[in-house]
């Protein structure tokens, strides 16, 4: 596996993003190893929120938040993913998989052996967060998803996901303009097929083009230059590239009896589980009712509704997406309290 590593020089002088990077290696499952960076602010000692980020963004996306969580007295500890951020980047496309993402995340909690999380997770941090929660369900004592899902094919035919992957290879790229159009026009092919070509196959992948565009608000240059700062030319983006065509939204996809396993977990997870989605999403509206109605811990909580932002809510409506964080710990210190009993 060849790997780079964004120069540190990129990262220099961010707005908002004074943090330092700590690293710690986990297999890349091929005989090598793999540096995952992250954020570590904070008390050592306090309960840590863990807030995991998605494509094609890095733990920058948390800027927002980490100031209050640290103020409230929290430890906060914001990863970068493989591919992603600070984080050590494998080349090649066919490196990447659900699977390994995965698990070399599993590794890197392990490694710091965290306990008493309350997980912060948005769009694939969700995807991958959400499947550590089921693997270690103990470690976890409340849960905060934001614009994201743990999608596992059901209601999806066969025949229809057959149908899907064929349409994929018909259907024309198209530019971010026309992805906004195609995400807001329910007929035709489902706009996640364009998402899904357009990451892979438009020649200039810029991130910040990715996050102003479905944001509730303009990006300035320099929050700009900070989204893209981990990317500095092609061969840094095969991760960026290759999330959205990992995502389980065909019936014979690899990952769906992992996604399915998990579900089950998750449905009798008794902790807090709270949705904080946004009104201004149009990629993953909805997805909340499914783990509202599911599961055991989300049933009699009052989920909040962002109004006003967009799909990467950190950056429309980041201080009071942390308010609300704030809110759920301080009115369910018991989930810490089982947390920390079940760990032993």
């Amino acid at each position: 596996m060849q790997v780079l590593r964004t120069p540190e020089e990129r990262f220099a002088d961010l707005p908002d993003f004074p943090y330092a990077s700590h690293r710690i290696s986990v297999s890349d499952g091929e005989d090598g190893v793999l540096d995952i960076a992250y954020v570590d602010e904070g008390l050592r000692g306090a309960a840590p929120i863990l807030c995991l980020h998605g494509q094609p963004t890095w733990s920058y996306l948390y800027r927002k938040m980490i100031p209050p969580f640290v103020r409230a007295g929290h430890r906060v500890i914001a990863p970068d993913l493989v591919g992603f951020g600070r984080s050590d980047k494998p080349t090649e496309i066919t490196d990447y998989s659900y699977a390994r993402h995965v698990a070399w995340m599993k590794e890197w909690l392990e490694a710091l052996d965290l306990h008493d999380v309350t997980l912060v997770c948005q769009d694939w941090g969700g995807l991958i967060g959400l499947r550590l929660v089921a693997e270690a369900p103990d470690r976890f004592a409340r849960v905060v998803a934001a614009n994201t899902g743990l999608p596992d094919g059901s209601g999806i035919p066969a025949d229809a996901g057959r149908a899907l992957r064929a349409l994929y290879e018909q259907i024309p790229l198209v530019d971010l303009r026309g992805l906004g159009e195609r995400f807001r026009d329910k007929g035709g092919p489902p706009a996640f097929l364009f998402w899904q070509k357009f990451c892979a196959e438009t020649p200039d992948l810029r991130a910040s083009d990715v996050v102003g565009s479905v944001s509730g608000k303009t990006l300035s240059p320099e929050v700009a230059q900070a989204y893209d700062a981990p990317f500095p030319d092609e061969r840094y983006k095969a991760g960026a590239r290759r999330f959205p065509t990992l995502v389980p939204v065909f019936p014979d996809d690899p990952s769906i009896p992992d996604n399915r396993r998990a579900w089950d977990v998750l449905r009798r997870f008794e902790r807090p589980f709270l949705t904080a989605f946004s009104d201004g999403d149009p990629v993953t509206a909805g997805l909340e009712r499914r783990f509202q109605e599911e599961v055991e811990g989300a049933r009699g909580l009052a989920h909040p509704t962002l109004r006003g932002a967009g799909h990467f809510v950190q950056e429309d409506a980041g201080e009071e997406l942390a308010r609300i964080v704030l809110d759920l710990i301080a009115a369910t210190p018991e989930a810490s309290l089982e947390a920390s009993r079940a760990a032993g």
